[in-house]
């Protein structure tokens, strides 16, 4: 965990950056990719990521390393051979887990997340799940394990292999020549987040195009098609925590609600957007037949409030960071409720985005989780040897956000009630 918080360390900053850059080079060229409140979301959604990380909330059913050691049947010499198989074999996975995702009822919940945003830059990259709670897809890397490839390879190659994918998340980048033909470019990807029919499940490769050529899953990107974001049925809120969970709690219902005893154990395994047809009559959702006629989610939030929600994403940020940097510092049980702190928090402040009214209560919730947590510490997690009078500091962001969740709560959720 402590070389994944180094890594995290390196890489939040450099994201951050090419984030700003994205959008200065968009201004300089009078193309809007970011909206603000979306692209609060997006980065919330990586911090949640990041928290879910750190907690250790993964299970895996069978790890690499017993693999490795056990399914091996040759040896490779060549230092330089290993980390090109590495990084051909983790591709080859993730095409085909990134495929089984999108094509899998229950499976679509661990990846929904990345396509919920309905715009596609830089940010929404970081729209990554925290329901993934379980690594079902271990099976894809038996190939890796018999060729022989170490363990520690792999958990080197991993995040190279990661991060590789964050640049053609963007619309600044049109076509690239020859590389089309061998690489997944920002057109390429495109593609894959779009909803229009003709690019629906299209592009799942990673790095390596090839895989979908091969297995009859890419698509151009035509000219004549403008891409349309998002999902066909609109996450239509910024809380990426309630996103996560949003197509999983569809199927339940659905699932209960069923008379048919058949369809209540298949809808989990039937092809994404399936469902009952005694509930789909009964209880009919708002899906996206027609992408041209899309209206983006927009919440009824002042400058104000936005002001608010850019302010809450750099300090959680900030308090993540420390983590990342202290987290060898701390026992398990520190970091973990650390992270669950943060966790609330973002739930609160993105909640408070859609001017929702459940976020006042969660607001509370955070207020008296973050004084306990200075009481059971000593101080905000010897924050205070490094800036002094952090906890002091803590306990007035505490305040302040409370009492700016209460206005925003009561007096603008209010008036933008009465003059819906």
């Amino acid at each position: 965990m402590e070389a994944y918080a180094q890594v995290l360390s390196i890489a939040i900053p450099f994201f951050t950056l090419l984030i700003v850059i994205e959008e200065i080079v968009a201004r300089i060229k009078g193309v809007e990719v970011n909206r603000l409140m979306d692209t609060i979301s997006s980065l919330s959604s990586g911090l949640t990521n990041t928290l879910k990380e750190i907690m250790g909330l993964t299970v895996v059913v069978v790890s690499y390393k017993w693999m490795a050691s056990n399914l091996a049947v040759f040896e490779i010499q060549s230092s330089v051979w290993m980390y090109i198989l590495a990084f051909i074999g983790l591709d080859f996975a993730g095409y085909w887990s990134h495929r089984f995702s999108h094509v899998i009822n229950v499976f679509w919940n661990r990846h929904i997340v990345h396509h919920s945003s309905e715009e596609f830059n830089l940010s929404c990259a970081l729209r990554q799940s925290i329901s993934e709670f379980v690594a079902i897809f271990f099976f894809l890397y038996i190939p890796m394990a018999i060729i022989g490839i170490p363990a520690k390879v792999v958990m080197i190659v991993a995040p190279i292999h990661l991060f590789a994918q964050f640049w053609y998340h963007t619309r600044l980048i049109k076509r690239m020549g020859f590389l089309e033909h061998i690489i997944v470019t920002p057109s390429h990807h495109r593609v894959h987040h779009a909803i229009n029919d003709e690019y629906l499940d299209k592009n799942f490769a990673q790095i390596f195009i090839v895989w979908d050529k091969w297995f009859g899953t890419f698509q151009e990107e035509l000219e004549d098609v403008p891409a349309v974001y998002g999902t066909k049925k609109p996450a239509a809120t910024w809380n990426p925590i309630v996103i996560n969970f949003q197509h999983i709690w569809m199927l339940a219902k659905d699932a209960w609600r069923t008379q048919n005893w058949w369809d209540k154990i298949r809808i989990w395994f039937m092809p994404t957007g399936w469902r009952p047809a005694d509930v789909q009559l009964k209880y009919p959702i708002s899906i996206i037949t027609n992408p041209y006629e899309q209206e983006k989610y927009e919440s009824p939030a002042s400058g104000f409030l936005k002001a608010w929600s850019a302010i809450q994403l750099v300090i959680h940020n900030l308090l993540i960071y420390y983590a990342l940097v202290h987290i060898a510092d701390f026992q398990y049980v520190d970091i973990f409720l650390y992270a669950v702190f943060l966790m609330v928090s973002v739930f609160s402040y993105t909640t408070l985005m859609d001017l929702n009214r459940l976020a006042l209560p969660v607001e509370l919730i955070k207020l008296l989780f973050g004084i306990y947590l200075i009481y059971r510490m000593g101080g905000w997690y010897m924050m205070d040897n490094y800036f002094g009078g952090a906890t002091v500091m803590m306990l007035v962001y505490f305040g302040l956000s409370m009492l700016l969740t209460f206005y925003f709560s009561y007096f603008e959720r209010s008036q933008k009630l009465v003059s819906a």
